[in-house]
């Protein structure tokens, strides 16, 4: 059974930063200056639309964990995955600077944290678009708690291990983990 959260990042960077919690002008500045050919990098070639979307899917998120019982800290997510994901050690921009810190499951409470299949902004997108060759309704456009996560990994097991996927290999088959309560994350910070 999976028992923690993991938070991936470059270790010349600090963790548990977002974009989220920039003015929108230095957002942007930030993202041109991330922009590569990379899978991670290529997200920000259209900054100002990336920005919009995920702002959208913030707000989003945050609604659907508020209706859920979630008591968000803080306006904005910290995303993570639930377990671990091969699929973003493989595709790291700079794997020699591959970093990640694991924290234990027990450090949430069902306030705290919110989940999506897949990554937040693709469940969204699938949900809006619905292609038929992608698109489950059990699973994309949907924000679980916590209780609800674990009754679908116990069910399902984890989707980069036991699922049978037929998505693209450029889309990220992981659970999503928003924290919503950051003041969790600092006892993990060196």
């Amino acid at each position: 059974m999976v028992d923690h959260l993991t938070y991936y990042y470059l270790s010349d960077r600090e963790p548990f930063q977002s974009i989220s919690a920039l003015p929108d002008k230095e957002a942007i500045r930030i993202m041109k200056s991330l922009c590569d050919e990379s899978r991670f990098g290529s997200r920000f070639k259209e900054p100002e639309q990336y920005l919009k979307n995920r702002r959208e899917t913030e707000k989003w998120l945050y609604d659907g964990f508020v209706e859920k019982g979630g008591k968000p800290q803080n306006t904005y997510p910290i995303s993570m995955v639930l377990g671990s994901s091969k699929w973003l050690v493989a595709n790291m921009p700079d794997p020699a600077k591959h970093a990640e810190i694991h924290i234990p499951l027990s450090q949430f409470s069902e306030q705290d944290v919110s989940f999506t299949y897949p990554d937040s902004m693709i469940s969204r997108w699938f949900d809006f678009e619905k292609p038929a060759e992608l698109y489950q309704p059990d699973l994309h456009g949907q924000v679980f708690t916590l209780s609800e996560i674990l009754v679908l990994v116990n069910e399902r097991g984890m989707p980069e291990e036991d699922w049978v996927l037929n998505g693209p290999e450029h889309l990220a088959s992981y659970i999503e983990a928003q924290v919503w309560n950051h003041e969790v994350l600092k006892s993990f910070v060196s």
